[in-house]
């Protein structure tokens, strides 16, 4: 089978071998139809391929072509999103534990299903957060995460304000009627008013740059007691006497969810007991399906372009040379 990697600066396609089911009862084999970009990940580590070699992607869905002994819930045929390297990758087919998959619905467009890894994530940022009904939330940064928290918390009835430098991505939300600046001074006055001056319930951090003036600036935005939450690459350097002050919280949301980066849950494929973790990053990329199956959140701003598997080096070398502002790519496979 054929896979995308990262080598020496470099995207390229590369001949690999064929996963098998084989040892492995709680694994589905997956024919990938649809994988999405996710430009932040993906291009930081083309940019530290120097003499490496990285799979790329992690986020993606197609068809189920073959299901270990214990699989009870797909069958061969069905379509399932899938989240989470080193299982999902840009590769023609994927090996995947029971607990990073969802089934798609036949309502559900396959394309939309593709940015299930970002679903997931922007979900486990907003549970991070621990937002309650009818509380403020200002999303700082609008690539397609900051885009997708903002959307998800606004269908979730928050109280949303976001910002971004960019116009334009300020302006895809605009169109659903999500209040959103790209001027500090216009975002400042509107958390003052919405909020009678006490200052939002927390800030979501979306942007990258490791080091920002945000993480001093957000603070001043926030309400006594309320929360930082830092979701993109962004150094937690937060001045003492301003956290003081607010007697704030800081917090970090690591991808996609509780399970993530444990080998009992996602290589062995065991569970956390429903009872004691309620969300686990299997459960968030089910969440954001249903999003989805009823409506709640409109994913097709991202979905506009899509180029075949042939072409995604070329596409990778516009997005790592900033010829491309583009938020997403998903890449098509035959």
């Amino acid at each position: 089978m054929k896979r995308i990697v990262a080598h020496n600066k470099k995207v390229e396609i590369i001949e690999d071998q064929m996963p098998t089911l084989d040892g492995k009862p709680s694994y589905v084999l997956i024919k990938t139809m649809y994988s999405a970009i996710s430009p932040g990940t993906e291009l930081s580590l083309l940019a530290a391929s120097e003499n490496k070699q990285f799979h790329l992607g992690y986020s993606a869905m197609g068809e189920v072509v073959e299901c270990g002994s214990d699989i009870t819930d797909v069958k061969k045929g069905d379509l399932v999103a899938c989240y989470g390297a080193p299982y999902v990758h840009h590769d023609e087919y994927l090996l995947v534990p029971k607990t990073l998959y969802a089934k798609v619905p036949d309502s559900v467009d396959p394309k939309e299903a593709a940015l299930c890894g970002l679903g997931a994530i922007a979900i486990h940022a907003l549970r991070i957060a621990n937002l309650q009904f009818g509380e403020t939330a200002v999303i700082v940064g609008l690539g397609v995460l900051g885009q997708l928290i903002a959307k998800i918390a606004n269908a979730a009835a928050y109280n949303v304000i976001a910002y971004d430098l960019s116009k334009s991505r300020v302006d895809m939300l605009k169109e659903e009627k999500i209040t959103s600046f790209s001027s500090v001074e216009d975002m400042e006055e509107a958390i003052h008013l919405e909020t009678n001056g006490q200052g939002a319930d927390a800030v979501l951090l979306c942007t990258g740059g490791k080091r920002s003036p945000l993480t001093h600036e957000c603070l001043k935005w926030i309400r006594t007691k309320g929360k930082a939450v830092i979701v993109g690459d962004i150094e937690p350097d937060f001045p003492r006497d301003l956290m003081f002050a607010k007697e704030a919280e800081l917090r970090i949301s690591r991808a996609g969810g509780p399970g993530r980066y444990d080998k009992v849950y996602e290589k062995e494929a065991i569970d956390y007991p429903y009872e004691y973790v309620r969300w686990t990053e299997g459960r968030n990329v089910y969440e954001y399906i249903r999003l989805l199956k009823e409506k709640r959140v409109d994913v097709r701003p991202f979905i506009k372009d899509i180029v075949d598997f042939e072409e995604a080096p070329l596409e990778f070398e516009k997005l790592f040379e900033k010829e491309s502002a583009t938020l997403t790519k998903l890449i098509r496979y035959q």
